[in-house]
């Protein structure tokens, strides 16, 4: 440890040249096997070292003299440092000593076939770092580069090797990560720069692909290519004698993959019609080499070694002539061959091209009653005629039966392989049994949405052959000759999966043999296992065509009453699953249980209440809770008032008596309530009253306001027996079993009470008959308790029932504020940690009070104001996403709240500049990416208020400001210049002082205004080489919304399940 201490004396001295064995022995302290001490203080001094400015000049020095590959390492990482963050600050000669040594290093490197090969890491190192300068140099001060690069290249093999592998990398630092890295000016630049010097690079990669003889050499060319090829001019790719070369190169096996690579790459160009002649010409030539690789006849899934399939981008060129169409139709079959291998990646990618292809024959199909668009299809630039859209459509005709073969054999892989769906809860597990299902595999969902969305083009393209296939499969389950759990999965994954595809009477038809035929399998097939798979099959059948059931009552009533059978089935997962499928059926066709139907004496809803407690006897409470939500749904559709109040009645029965029983006992003696047992069963019963509520809405009042003040009650007694427990008991008091079960009931209580005002119709009275009563025994019990016994949910029941009554809650204000406001700032504002859900629900009730209740807020003094905009300014520098929006979200609603009010000029003067430094202290921070839109939107706020001239008085502090400004944007511009000039030293005033007059010009147009935040954090280099995706969250949001429409407007494609609709359930 001493030596250390020691070396770290002599190693700080940068002032002479740095004494490499220490720093080798540093290095050596760092990586090797000592004690965790020394490792620690190595760590400390190679820290230092690199954060020292002057470090970088020692680079050379140490590249020269060392041995240890670690240690070079370590100088590469100091000196890729300074190349990110300060090279453009560096004298020119230190720049051009440094590119010329790395440029020498390469060279030398790599012209020795041994040292090239030993040094591999180091050398691919030093390219990463060239490659670093050549982003800051290339093209304005290192013209040349290109053409030396190729010259030193034609020196030897090895350097032209390396100098491949430059180019590669270059490529993808341009075209592929470019974006959050570089602005979108030097961006373009590069873009520019290559694509003129392309021709060079061009004659090197044939020159080498058709004389070199050197296996590493041309693996490294076709790697280049490979990341070249989607960018260059086509020119380069079908005018010269590139594609021939690939293809000859392609049957060889060590080059058999890269080739294919260059090849699916050209594939997946797009070119217009130009060079459709060579494009031909590749595909008939591939797939004649394919042949003779692999022989049509060979079972792919056997031979599943490195079978992998040329994608067809430009598919309809080849459908041009008898010849093409055979070598197509041949191709076609590989794939399915191809898609048969039980390996999921390659599934995948076969997936993904399957999907593409029915698409696009779905569309030109789709299209065919609107002329337009097919034409636009077809790539027909003319002006319509009417023969014409004939023609057309007896091509679409054509191409379609082209494929039909193709596609009969993909409805049959689609249904074979078909991914679970999420409703699923049974699974298989690795021992071959049937259990319940713990966590959700997200591969397999993504893999079912794509599947599930290609076999509705497929079901569209066909409706027949999609109804004969899944019949004919599901005929040979009951036949037996095809039974497996798997099979049966399958099957009815896909028959569930094209819900909505098939027009109504095809539907129907179609589903009264698969629902008859699941159902005598379920009764003909013994063993537990076995009924539980088809068990969950029928469930999730029925469960995804809601329009089948409530067209026939008699399949409706019979579904219903097996769901009930199968409530009682305690395999794991039967009775989770029914409660489930239950409640999604009753969502969709609730209309149908309440009246009564024909030959029927009774509504079928009167039927189950008075069989209610035989039906839930075997569930677990929380599947009892599901099975109440659903009835409360029946219930809810009722139209009249006094049934509906009886039903109501007789489904909380069981829990009412029960409830009469505990109060009456607890009237005899309150310590009744304290047993354990007793607790418990309150839960359960409140937890019942909260599912029925979620369902009844406004309906749920005759039963909330019978046990209401009872209830609040048993909230005051418990929560003051949590508070004496924790008291008497000391802090763990309030982590053990007994406090936490008192406070469930607490919680429940708050969530029944937040239900049902929630979801309840906008009535005042109920406000006026349920608030009042609870400002007691709620709100100034929460000022009461200490902070370990203070229910986060009195937080949240509060912002609701704000956001439902709005100002008429202005005169409670004051008393919400004064209960809650300190006592929750003291708990939340000591750390970043601590009580978490208070947090986020004392946000949501301050935004719900500055929305509505706003005039309360400028009512209050001007330290509470303070404490409140600190406590914004404190949520939005949390790390915690939700949070921190909630907080941005409240700040803009009080921006805007007070720029309307009388107090506009004295809210701004207060805080305009702590705001605007605080919002670009957490826009530039890197930790808050995610409120990238909100951080833009505050900013946009304060530019366009300062340039609007509403603000009257000067927003500086004429006592510290020597000179007045003449205005305030001229303030507020300098003193951002100022700000900003000061958190980012490596960026020049003028650079500065460009984007802050940007962001003034950009301020009415939000687009321009977040380009401009978004190169301005790449220049400060805050944000280069990060995932900056959340800075384009919102493009990307608007991309999804766009989605949704499309697929809005095909049938079947968002799931009937999932359309919100009252489902026309008359």
């Amino acid at each position: 440890m001493a030596s250390l201490a020691l070396a770290a004396e002599r190693l700080r001295d940068l002032s002479q040249p740095i004494d490499v064995s220490l720093l080798d022995a540093t290095v050596g302290a760092f990586y090797g096997t000592g004690s965790k001490d020394e490792r620690a203080a190595a760590d400390r001094i190679l820290q230092e070292l690199q954060g020292n400015p002057d470090m970088w000049l020692q680079v050379v020095h140490i590249l020269q003299n060392t041995k240890n590959m670690n240690t070079k390492f370590f100088a590469l990482q100091v000196l890729e440092g300074v190349i990110k963050y300060r090279w453009n600050a560096l004298p020119g000669e230190q720049r051009d000593g440094m590119k010329n040594y790395i440029s020498e290093v390469i060279v030398q490197l790599s012209s020795n076939e041994s040292s090239f090969r030993q040094e591999r890491l180091y050398v691919n190192k030093l390219n990463v770092i060239l490659v670093q300068i050549l982003k800051h140099e290339w093209p304005s001060r290192w013209r040349s580069f290109i053409p030396d690069l190729v010259a030193a290249a034609k020196t030897s093999e090895t350097i032209c090797e390396n100098c491949m592998a430059i180019l590669k990398l270059l490529s993808e630092e341009v075209f592929d990560f470019s974006r959050g890295e570089m602005t979108q000016q030097k961006i373009k630049e590069l873009k520019q720069s290559l694509n003129s010097e392309f021709q060079l690079i061009h004659e090197l990669c044939l020159y080498v692909l058709s004389a070199s003889q050197r296996t590493e050499l041309i693996r490294a060319t076709l790697s280049t290519l490979h990341a070249f090829l989607s960018w260059i001019p086509l020119g380069y790719i079908f005018e010269s004698p590139l594609l021939e070369t690939l293809l000859k190169y392609f049957p060889m096996a060590s080059y058999r993959n890269l080739a294919l690579q260059c090849l699916t790459e050209v594939a997946a160009l797009s070119f217009g019609d130009f060079y459709n002649v060579q494009y031909v010409t590749m595909y008939n030539f591939f797939m004649v080499q394919l042949q003779v690789i692999l022989p049509p006849a060979t079972s792919i899934p056997d031979a599943y070694t490195n079978g992998s399939s040329e994608e067809q981008a430009h598919i309809r060129i080849l459908e041009s002539t008898q010849e093409n169409m055979s070598a197509l139709l041949m191709g076609l079959e590989y794939l399915i061959n191809i898609s048969y291998v039980d390996d999921t990646e390659v599934f995948k990618v076969c997936l993904d091209y399957w999907n593409s292809l029915v698409l696009e024959l779905f569309e030109a199909h789709h299209n065919l009653d609107n002329p337009a668009a097919t034409a636009n299809m077809m790539g027909l630039q003319v002006p319509l005629l009417h023969g014409l859209v004939d023609g057309i459509g007896s091509q679409i005709v054509q191409r379609r039966q082209l494929y039909a073969g193709t596609m009969s054999k993909l409805r049959m892989l689609m249904i074979c392989r078909m991914a679970k769906p999420e409703e699923v809860l049974i699974v298989e597990d690795e021992n071959g049994n049937i259990v319940r299902e713990t966590l959700k595999d997200n591969d397999v969902l993504v893999q079912y949405k794509i599947m599930r969305e290609t076999l509705i083009y497929l079901s569209h393209l066909d409706h027949e052959d999609t109804e004969k296939q899944m019949l004919k499969k599901l005929s040979k389950q009951l036949t037996g000759e095809d039974w497996s759990w798997n099979n049966l999965n399958t099957l009815c994954w896909a028959i569930g999966s094209i819900s909505g595809s098939m027009m109504e009477e095809q539907e129907n038809r179609f589903l009264v043999m698969v629902i008859r035929d699941l159902l005598n399998l379920c009764e003909i097939t013994k063993g537990k296992d076995n009924k539980a798979v088809i068990a969950s099959n029928i469930m999730y059948v029925v469960g995804q065509y809601p329009r089948f059931l409530r067209a026939h009552w008699k399949f409706l009533k019979t579904v219903v009453n097996k769901l009930f059978e199968f409530m009682h089935e305690t395999h794991p997962g039967v009775q989770d699953m029914a409660c489930d499928t239950f409640l999604k059926i009753v969502q969709k066709c609730k209309r149908k249980f309440v009246i009564v139907q024909v030959g029927e004496s009774e509504p079928f809803v009167s039927e189950l209440l008075s069989g209610l407690a035989t039906t839930v006897g075997d569930l677990e409470p929380h599947q009892i809770h599901s099975f109440y939500e659903s009835v409360g749904h029946m219930i809810h559709a009722e139209s009249d008032p006094q049934k509906r109040d009886e039903y109501l009645q007789r489904l909380m029965n069981l829990p009412n008596e029960k409830w009469a029983e505990i109060i009456a006992s607890a009237r005899q003696s309150v310590d009744f309530l304290k047993d354990q047992d007793v607790i418990r069963t309150v839960l359960n019963i409140l937890q019942t009253n909260t599912s029925a509520a979620t369902s009844l809405g406004t309906c749920f009042l005759p039963q909330i306001s019978l046990i209401f003040l009872d209830m609040l009650n048993v909230y005051r007694m418990y929560s003051e027996l949590i508070s004496s427990t924790i008291a008497n008991g000391g802090p763990f008091a309030s982590r053990t079993s007994y406090v936490k079960l008192l406070r469930s009931v607490k919680r429940e209580t708050l969530k029944l009470i937040e239900t049902f005002l929630d979801k309840a119709e906008d009535q005042p009275q109920i406000g006026k008959q349920f608030v009042p009563p609870m400002m007691d025994p709620v709100l100034g019990d929460y000022a009461r308790n200490l902070p370990d016994a203070r229910e986060s949910e009195v937080l949240s029941l509060f912002a609701t029932i704000i956001n439902k009554y709005k100002a008429t809650m202005i005169d409670d204000v004051p008393r919400i504020f004064e209960a809650v406001f300190q006592c929750t700032l003291e708990m939340i504002t000591k750390n970043f940690e601590d009580y978490p859900e208070h947090r986020l629900k004392f946000f949501s009730l301050l935004r719900a009070i500055a929305t509505h209740c706003f005039p309360a807020l400028i009512h209050l003094s001007s330290p509470q104001l303070k404490l409140v905009m600190d406590s914004i300014i404190w949520a939005f520098r949390h790390t915690e996403r939700n949070i921190a929006e909630t907080g941005l979200n409240l700040l803009l609603e009080m921006l805007k709240n007070f720029q309307a009010s009388e107090f506009c000029n004295q809210f701004y003067q207060t805080y305009f500049v702590t705001i605007e430094q605080e919002t670009f202290a957490v826009l530039t921070d890197t930790f808050h990416k995610p409120g990238f839109k909100l951080h833009v939107l505050v900013l946009q706020h304060l530019f366009c208020l300062v340039e609007s001239g509403a603000l009257t008085e000067p927003l500086w502090d004429a006592a510290t400001v020597p000179y007045p400004y003449p205005n305030n944007a001229m303030f507020v511009r300098e003193y951002t210049i100022k700000l900003l000039g000061t958190s980012f030293p490596n960026m020049t005033v003028a650079e500065v002082g460009q984007f802050v007059n940007g962001l003034f010009e950009s301020r009415n147009e939000l687009s321009g205004f977040k380009d401009r935040i978004r190169d301005f954090l790449v220049q400060s280099k805050e944000f280069s080489a990060q995932d900056n995706k959340d800075l384009y969250a919102e493009e990307a949001a608007a991309q999804r919304e766009r989605e949704r429409q499309r697929m809005l407007s095909i049938p079947g494609l968002i799931a009937p399940n999932e359309i919100q609709d009252e489902m026309l359930d008359s």
